[in-house]
């Protein structure tokens, strides 16, 4: 029936009659007259149906983002038919939760859902004009002016304010609007005149379409990320990190750059010269610092830096993984800092101007950060993320890896025995493992490999 529709309103586009129309495409005159000029309907109850003509529906181009009648007539269809939104969504090959909201969003009073009168709410609603919220709320506008000059996100500015004034949307701003915003006001909520506040430094936004660059894979023998033997959306353990270059003009100088898991924890390995012997090096003496629980893998792009991975695993006994060619999204969370990161390194400048001090400077400043991703602990300091799960801090290293006494680390309790982590007691380097101070006399593990937390 829906290509009828479609053929009928062509035919009578192209300059034939109704009657020519409707003989061609096989409905009967009334039906014809309804669809060109739409229809009253007073039923026995006394209720009244208008039906609207097809014509000024469908005579206004819309989006291809944005359904339009004829996929609202192919929902009705299969509603009807007792399908749920996840069928039809794949029956249109649209978004579950686009169909779930239309047909929430769009009934019609008598509950049913009915094409016609939810494309025409959904046309009337396009019409309306929205004032932009940040231009008309000024205590609003100046909040999101103040995180903005913090380096603060879009995203993370509008799950704050979520998380501050849950019962009161006039106090919250979607992410979007923030964006919006941006591209619209322009200098009106940047950090300096003509600035974009975006940490892309975009004032507009770019298209979708990205060209895939081919990328020389690693020569040496590897494992392939597909190897690791977790699921890459399983963060529940820690030790497992990604890792990345971050480079100036000319491929001349660099940063190294690594992210853990599970709390997004940063550490930025400073780099005296763009090659693998320095990399090498700082990545062994990062990984060193932690305990081996805390470094169970590496995921790495298949970039040439990483030519003697094997000498890194054998020294640390840490397992290095290495992404698909041209697939960045496989360490993605490695991706998104490198990101934030060029608010402070930004693109073609020189990287090797930047000390260690520097370097500590900003992981303390993104280690601050509120969380990108809802119902996890932020990092806020050294493995600080790590120590709200497991209970792990750079004190309690350091005095482990010294041998000093537990009594230093009164309030730390043991939630389950670490039995992958026995007693040891050696020379200088070797971690060991104390007894509860509250009694419970089960081992304490330096790692963290289990879930004891913090008291």
């Amino acid at each position: 029936m829906a290509a009828k529709r479609r053929r009928f309103l062509e035919l009578l586009a192209q300059g034939s009659s109704v009657a020519a129309a409707y003989r061609e495409v096989g409905v009967s005159r009334s039906t014809a007259n309804v669809w060109k000029n739409g229809t009253v309907v007073r039923r026995k109850d006394g209720t009244v149906k208008v039906v609207p003509p097809l014509e000024p529906l469908v005579s206004r181009t819309i989006s291809p983002r944005l359904l339009s009648e004829q996929e609202r007539i192919q929902i009705a269809e299969l509603a009807s038919r007792g399908l749920g939104p996840a069928a039809i969504a794949k029956e249109l090959g649209r978004s579950p939760s686009t169909i779930s909201r239309e047909l929430r969003r769009n009934l019609h009073t008598s509950g049913q859902y009915r094409p016609f009168h939810a494309h025409a709410l959904a046309a009337a609603r396009r019409r309306r004009k929205h004032p932009l919220k940040l231009r008309t709320d000024r205590l609003l506008r100046a909040y999101v002016i103040e995180r903005l000059r913090e380096r603060w996100s879009p995203q993370q500015i509008s799950r704050a304010l979520r998380r501050a004034h849950p019962d009161d949307p006039s106090r919250r701003v979607a992410t979007e609007t923030i964006y919006q915003a941006i591209y619209r006001l322009g200098s009106e909520i940047a950090r300096k005149p003509a600035a974009s506040p975006l940490r892309t430094g975009r004032d507009h936004r770019r298209g979708q379409a990205r060209q895939v660059r081919a990328r020389r894979r690693f020569a040496q023998p590897m494992l392939s990320v597909h190897e690791r033997g977790f699921d890459p959306a399983d963060r529940s353990v820690a030790g497992h990190w990604e890792g990345d270059l971050i480079v100036g003009p000319h491929n001349r100088s660099a940063i190294g750059t690594l992210v853990e898991r599970q709390t997004r924890y940063v550490k930025l390995l400073h780099l005296n010269a763009h090659n693998s012997i320095e990399l090498h090096a700082a990545i062994m003496k990062a990984l060193r610092e932690l305990p081996p629980t805390l470094r169970r893998t590496l995921t790495w792009d298949q970039g040439t830096e990483m030519a003697k991975h094997l000498d890194i695993s054998a020294d640390t006994g840490t397992k290095i993984y290495f992404c698909d060619a041209a697939s960045p999204w496989q360490r993605g969370s490695n991706e998104n800092t490198n990101e934030l990161l060029r608010q402070y390194f930004p693109k073609s400048t020189d990287l090797a101007v930047h000390t260690a001090r520097d370097l500590a400077r900003v992981e303390a400043e993104l280690n601050r950060l509120p969380p990108h991703r809802p119902r996890r602990p932020g990092p806020s300091g050294p493995l600080h993320g790590l120590a709200r799960p497991y209970g792990v801090t750079r004190s309690l290293v350091r005095g482990l890896r010294a041998g000093a006494s537990l009594t230093r680390f009164v309030g730390y309790r043991v939630g389950a025995a670490c039995s992958a982590y026995p007693t040891i007691v050696g020379g200088p380097g070797v971690y060991r493992a104390y007894e509860c101070r509250a009694g419970c006399a089960r081992p304490i593990c330096g790692g963290g490999c289990d879930r004891w937390r913090h008291g």
